[in-house]
């Protein structure tokens, strides 16, 4: 089987601007906690799983990161959007959890709990005031750092990251899902592309 899905994503999370996952560096929060705890939010423009057409599906990927990201025991969950049909929801869930290979298939060997599935609503806004809103869970917005020349401030080529190049920022709100709680204080955005197989550049994405 084969997938590729493509879209814009949205992250926050309980880290102390900068979020040091990007590197595997030991989070840290303003409070002095040792964890990251967050989520990302994906909207897929286009994509699909074999013949499931996936374009418009809402999904939020909820985190823990006891430690830094390659000493493994994550705890993650997903929020599917309730306007997914349950072939897509299906196809969604079977990506995330690397049965049909690619970035989330490398990525499992750090997953130490899956916390569950839910169907929920799922909202992702742009523009002005980007933000993310999963009912009953989670509200955040996120402010871009600006540069020196006033675009935002991009990090690029990291070791992890759901983009090869993403923009970062603060981020506002709070969250509770799945028993993981927090108060958002980092954010990124970009345009995301994972694959099963091999994309431009001769990547099957990046996570």
């Amino acid at each position: 089987m084969t997938y590729t899905i493509s879209g814009q994503y949205l992250a926050a999370c309980s880290c102390a601007v900068v979020c040091g996952c990007s590197v595997d560096a030991q989070p840290r929060d303003a409070r002095g906690g040792t964890d990251c705890r967050g989520l990302a939010a994906f909207h897929i423009a286009e994509g699909r799983l074999d013949d499931t057409d996936l374009a418009g599906v809402d999904f939020a990927f909820y985190n823990l990161f006891p430690s830094h990201l390659t000493a493994g025991d994550w705890k993650v969950g997903v929020v599917i959007d309730n306007g997914a049909s349950e072939d897509q929801a299906d196809a969604v869930g079977r990506i995330l959890s690397g049965q049909e290979g690619g970035p989330f298939a490398e990525l499992a060997q750090f997953i130490g709990e899956f916390l569950g599935s839910e169907r929920g609503e799922v909202s992702i806004s742009d523009g002005e005031k980007p933000g993310v809103d999963v009912a009953g869970h989670t509200r955040v917005t996120y402010e871009p750092l600006l540069g020196a020349d006033g675009t935002p401030t991009t990090v690029k080529n990291a070791m992890f990251g759901f983009s090869p190049e993403y923009g970062i920022g603060r981020a506002h709100g709070t969250s509770s899902a799945f028993g993981l709680t927090f108060d958002a204080d980092y954010g990124e955005k970009a345009d995301f592309v994972f694959s099963s197989e091999p994309v431009a550049g001769g990547a099957k994405g990046r996570v």
